[in-house]
């Protein structure tokens, strides 16, 4: 949904503020939800609305406001779940989202929710909300966890100072919930004339030169909105400037309002302030003005009280166990994946191969033809069984656990451990989230990359997502190598498919580093930018919350996109195995044009095309090549390692084919869905292609690389 104002009938910033006493109660008021990232700005709109909004600091979240509303006495409320910000200085999507918003549409009322175990760092966001309207009220949330931090907010007296409504509660839990609805309510009833930010006798009075000749000129414009339109023309801010004069149809060039402002910038300049730093002074001021208040209403028993946070971070976050300790997390979750999804998978797949059976003698009692009774089991249905057996159990395992670590406030110090990295490759830290997203799927983690603020930098997170593997990847990668490798070492073991799977990601991150820094010098050139990466207090994660986040917006989301592709894909596999070309099908046929491009690489014709024929989904890759060795009709499996790995071995595979083929798997094209959403992200042809072959290029060239090598020392070595 859209930021038009027709949509929540609200009003323009520019004629003089309605507010809601003047309006009947049963209308609809409008309401807008402010605040810094990790707040709880999000669960307190879920608490209010009832809807199922997610609240965690995952990538992307809340780019695009969310809106709902609730009912209280004889009124209706409009919620407006804004992004998380910590400015409105439009240097990012969120602030430019929130900062138009609430300048621009003119919400009826703003709650800014501020985070009381930190409420000064909250109060940058408060006074720049304030500077655009007085229709405010404080909400202090987390009061339960300041509490255990010995930390008590003085609500009345900030109230006293600010001038403006302040609510204390604690959303999670659910308190303080009906406090915060009398308050919206009985509003008109507590508001006062909320106080602004006192930037100094010199500043105040060139603000007031130029909202002056603005009001001359524009009698209607209320006297905060032209005080802080001074404050971005004398800033400079021209983006600002521009959206809110196009909406409210203001001109700020005009000659006797122009006189002003150069008269404005002169006394600035005889007072000894640089103009071009005159930014960088008021937010100073800000932070003053908010560390002065805060001094005066929070009271800290525990000087120590992050002792705990500080402590965990000095190993997770170090130079010299950070890395380290995130590799072992890593190894640790996808040993529990691989381990807890091998009976459940086969449970699945038992359940649902078993009704093949029922399913034939169905359509072949309601006279389907021959051909289309298989078509249709062993094509369509065996495909999306294959997928549903091998996708649902790791993804019930993986993203629930991803989601806790979300929840558990880790993520944020990925981000941080891997910025040195990112940065030396001309690219942002954030980048490290989406890549961790794009562990679940790829798809996930390039809509992911929208928190990415800098274009090039953002394009350049999309191009390189796929060089992660996806969930759909690991199976082919852990049979692969369990089967050629794991021998060598300790056997047919769960921890060494981990370390493998770990190792192999690790690899897919230096090559995200490497084609980063290549794109930034190359196609995309440019430096990193810099950011700001809040880190979050540990918090405990709620149960409830991580199954249903992780169940329904995750990975049965990701499972309905991976079957709505792989239902034609198996179709399509079908007709080519049992449509013959003489008497060679074309499914052969293509294996064999293939197959001296596919030995160049270290792998054969038949690898390929399943490669090319699994572009639907990852995990129909291994079924594809185990029917094509058997010169089946049809998609099968081998219910035991070792004779697959039989299979292989009479098909010419060796310990080379099998590392080419885990690289080609690691580094190759994206599947169907990825590209399809790189396109809808990027909005262009020309990266969507780029996206696409760039892996490919990349993933065949080691191929042939591995190859040769290992082919010239087993020659010389033997």
């Amino acid at each position: 949904m859209g930021l038009t104002g027709s949509s929540v009938g609200i009003y323009a910033v520019g004629q003089k503020k309605r507010t809601a006493c003047e309006k009947c109660k049963h209308s609809n008021i409008n309401i807008a939800l402010a605040g810094n990232p990790n707040v709880g700005k999000s669960t307190l709109f879920n608490v209010l609305t009832g809807l199922n909004q997610h609240t965690g600091n995952w990538p992307g979240k809340t780019v695009l406001s969310a809106f709902g509303s609730y009912e209280y006495m004889d009124g209706k409320y409009t919620l407006v779940d804004l992004p998380g910000t910590y400015s409105l200085n439009a240097n990012s999507p969120e602030e430019e989202t929130a900062g138009n918003y609430i300048c621009i549409e003119n919400p009826d009322i703003t709650v800014v929710v501020a985070d009381a175990t930190s409420l000064e760092r909250n109060f940058n966001l408060l006074f720049q909300i304030l500077e655009m309207t007085e229709n405010v009220i404080l909400c202090v949330n987390l009061v339960d966890e300041a509490k255990k931090k010995k930390i008590t907010v003085d609500v009345k007296k900030l109230s006293e100072i600010l001038k403006i409504p302040v609510v204390a509660l604690s959303a999670g839990r659910k308190k303080g919930i009906d406090e915060f609805k009398k308050t919206v309510y009985n509003y008109d009833k507590l508001k006062g004339e909320a106080k602004n930010t006192d930037y100094g006798a010199v500043i105040e009075r060139v603000f007031g030169i130029v909202a002056e000749a603005i009001i001359k000129v524009y009698g209607s414009i209320d006297k905060r909105c032209a005080r802080w339109l001074g404050m971005r023309i004398l800033e400079k801010n021209e983006k600002a400037i521009l959206e809110y004069c196009e909406k409210n149809n203001i001109d700020v060039n005009l000659p006797q309002i122009q006189l002003k402002v150069k008269e404005a910038q002169k006394l600035l300049e005889c007072s000894g302030i640089d103009t071009s730093k005159l930014h960088e002074r008021l937010i100073s001021d800000i932070y003053r003005q908010s560390e002065e208040i805060c001094s005066k209403c929070v009271v800290k028993k525990d000087k120590s009280y992050y002792s705990r946070d500080y402590k965990i971070d000095r190993i997770l976050t170090s130079k010299k166990y950070g890395i380290p300790s995130m590799i072992l997390l890593l190894m640790g979750i996808l040993w529990l994946t691989v381990t807890g999804a091998n009976y459940p998978s086969q449970i699945i797949s038992n359940i649902l191969f078993g009704f093949e059976d029922d399913i034939f003698g169905a359509l072949t009692w309601l006279n389907f033809p021959e051909w289309s009774v298989s078509l249709i089991v062993l094509g369509v249905y065996r495909t999306l069984a294959w997928i549903v057996s091998v996708m649902l159990p790791p993804m019930a395992i993986f993203f629930p656990l991803f989601t806790f670590l979300e929840d558990l406030g880790y993520l944020p110090r990925v981000a941080f451990n891997l910025d040195g990295f990112f940065q030396k490759s001309h690219t942002c830290g954030k980048q490290a989230l989406t890549m961790c997203m794009g562990l679940g799927c790829n798809a996930a983690g390039v809509v992911g990359c929208r928190i990415i603020d800098s274009p090039r930098e953002r394009l350049i997170a999309i191009i390189t997502n796929s060089f992660v593997p996806c969930n759909g990847r690991f199976p082919l990668l852990i049979t692969v190598g369990t089967m050629f490798f794991a021998g060598m070492l300790w056997g047919e073991s769960s921890l060494f498919s981990a370390v493998l799977v770990a190792a192999l990601i690790v690899f897919g991150v230096m090559i995200t580093l490497f084609v980063s820094k290549f794109l930034s010098k190359t196609f995309l050139k440019g430096m990193s930018s810099s950011f700001v990466m809040e880190m979050p207090p540990y918090r405990r994660p709620q149960a409830g919350k991580i199954i249903i986040r992780s169940v329904f917006d995750r990975t049965l989301f990701v499972l309905f996109r991976a079957v709505c592709v792989a239902a034609p894909a198996g179709a399509v596999i079908w007709l080519m195995a049992n449509i013959n070309i003489g008497d060679i099908s074309i499914l052969e046929r293509c294996a064999a044009f293939l197959d001296p491009i596919g030995r160049l690489a270290g792998m054969d014709g038949y690898i390929l095309l399943a490669f090319i024929l699994g572009f639907p989904a990852n995990e129909i890759v291994m079924p594809i090549i185990i029917m094509s060795y058997m010169s089946a009709g049809y998609m099968t499996e081998y219910s035991n390692i070792a004779q697959l790995h039989e299979l292989l071995v009479q098909n010419g595979w060796t310990w080379v084919t099998a590392l080419c083929v885990m690289i080609f798997s690691l580094v190759h094209f994206p599947c169907a869905t990825t590209v399809l959403t790189i396109k809808k992200e990027t909005q262009s042809l020309k990266w969507t292609v780029l996206s696409f072959l760039l892996p490919l290029i990349i993933g065949f060239s080691l191929c042939v690389i591995v190859s040769f090598v290992s082919n010239t020392l087993i020659s010389i070595f033997g």
